[in-house]
């Protein structure tokens, strides 16, 4: 094959560090911002947080004020509408919801303390029931015998293994026969919290209904049917149960409500992780009567450069120069992608806000169709910029805080002419089956000829997917007794 030389000429896509930075940290949630933030001043040290001195000599006008992520926005939020406030990065006003029915609530201790440093340490399921074993007078091989057990009970409550397990475990160490397992099974059963330790859910409810009083109404029936009619209750209903046993309806009705009243999963009370807290990255407020949006206090990290170390550039050796001089242009593109991070929440969130007031005013009956392509033409980005900055960010508003992409999602058009998103859709739906007759529940056929009464031409199946999403049971599930 002869060699020859070719001209070509094509465009190609490169990346530049700064670029690729401003995408990582974009995607970033705002806890993996904080881890990011702490590892970058640990390896620069020409970067450093800005303290709130530093703050206030830069608005005095100080000649040295840093450069921080709370400086002016760019130009592209100056094409936002005129209506829009400019204040990206300031904390958002201590306002008040002008909606009595949304106000925010406050701390009632009113000592201005954080809560969450009041909050006590959440005590695992299986350290509680130790707690009550080795404050039981046992020999040390019904504790060993106890301890194993406790191993074997999941999160609800229930043992996952069985007593040929349990011996198994035991041994060789222990050599215990299966009745000594059962009789310590019975005393961890009728610990705290009853029930726990059970094989299956009647005989949960059967240990609970054992702790009560014998003039408890309806107990002697109630414990009939938990031990031997509990799936037939399930299945064929009261009324049917009822002529089954030889009762009347009314006694296996008082029956049935004395076993609703017990706790299906009795280990669900003791939990043992910590509650989470989200903090928003962005708040949605009226003001005025007109929806704004401003970043939430502490939720955009502020940084500053270092002036002792960037005084000595030019001033020390050519070696620690070179370093220092890379060392404050990697610290200039991370507080300038911090600010183009900031600025793209803000966008996204103020458009999320103009789009979705519906929602704000009325509820999740309100919200319309919403794209990330429909964002993304709008403030004239990319659909993926727009993924990234929806992905793990919160927005607070009066009716809750929400992750950004909880406002997009697929709609259909209306007999109106107009849109209804899955949400609403869902809502909708919730609220049908809220209103619902509990000894006639509706159906997935009759939801969607309400919905359709409505305005909304859904389908059977399309129902039966909202309502499996929102992980509501069918109808003959739901039927109450």
């Amino acid at each position: 094959m002869k060699p020859t030389l070719q001209t070509r000429l094509s465009q190609q896509l490169t990346l530049t560090p700064q670029l690729r930075q401003a995408i990582k940290l974009l995607q970033l949630s705002s806890i993996e911002l904080e881890l990011e933030i702490n590892d970058a001043i640990d390896s620069n040290p020409l970067l450093e947080r800005e303290e709130e001195e530093e703050l206030l000599n830069g608005a005095n006008g100080s000649d040295e004020a840093p450069v921080s992520t709370a400086d002016t926005a760019t130009a592209d939020t100056e094409r936002e509408g005129a209506g829009e406030s400019t204040e990206q990065f300031e904390d958002v006003p201590d306002f008040e919801w002008e909606d009595d029915s949304f106000s925010r609530t406050s701390n009632p201790s009113g000592d201005g303390e954080d809560r969450e440093d009041t909050t006590a340490a959440p005590q695992d399921l299986h350290e509680h029931l130790r707690w009550q074993l080795h404050l039981s007078h046992l020999s040390p091989r019904d504790v060993l015998i106890g301890e194993a057990l406790i191993e074997a009970i999941g999160d609800e409550g229930y043992l996952t293994a069985t007593l040929e397990d349990i011996q198994a475990t035991l041994a060789p160490e222990v050599i215990v026969e299966p009745a000594e397992i059962e009789t310590m099974l019975h005393l961890i059963q009728h610990f705290d919290p009853v029930g726990v330790g059970a094989r299956n859910l009647s005989e949960c409810l059967c240990v609970q209904l054992s702790l009560l009083s014998p003039e408890t109404p309806g107990l002697p029936l109630a414990r009939q049917i938990c031990g031997q009619h509990l799936d037939a209750l399930a299945k064929h209903g009261a009324i049917k149960l009822a002529a089954q046993l030889h009762h009347t309806t009314a006694e296996v009705d008082t029956a049935v409500a004395l076993l609703r009243s017990l706790d299906p999963k009795p280990g669900a009370q003791i939990s043992p992780e910590a509650t989470e807290f989200i903090t928003p990255d962005a708040i949605a407020y009226r003001q005025g009567g007109v929806w704004k949006v401003a970043t939430s206090a502490g939720s955009q990290p502020r940084l500053a450069i270092n002036r002792q170390y960037e005084q000595l550039i030019g001033k020390s050796s050519r070696d620690d120069d070179s370093y220092l001089r890379a060392q404050l242009q990697e610290a200039r593109w991370l507080i300038k992608s911090l600010e183009t991070r900031a600025d793209t929440l803000l966008r996204v969130a103020r458009a999320i806000v103009r789009q979705q007031s519906g929602f704000l005013e009325h509820g999740p009956q309100a919200m319309r169709p919403l794209t990330l392509r429909e964002v993304a033409e709008e403030l004239g980005l990319h659909e993926s910029t727009i993924s990234r900055a929806t992905t793990r960010k919160y927005l607070r508003t009066p009716r809750g805080t929400f992750e950004f992409k909880y406002f997009f999602s697929s709609g259909i058009t209306t007999d109106s002419g107009g849109g209804a998103s899955a949400t609403a859709i869902q809502a909708m739906l919730r609220k049908l089956i809220d209103e619902e007759n509990p000894r006639s529940p509706l159906s997935d056929a009759r939801l969607a000829d309400l919905l359709k009464g409505d305005g909304i031409p859904v389908a059977r199946r399309t129902v039966a997917k909202y309502r499996e999403a929102m992980n509501i049971p069918s109808s003959n599930e739901r039927q109450r007794l």
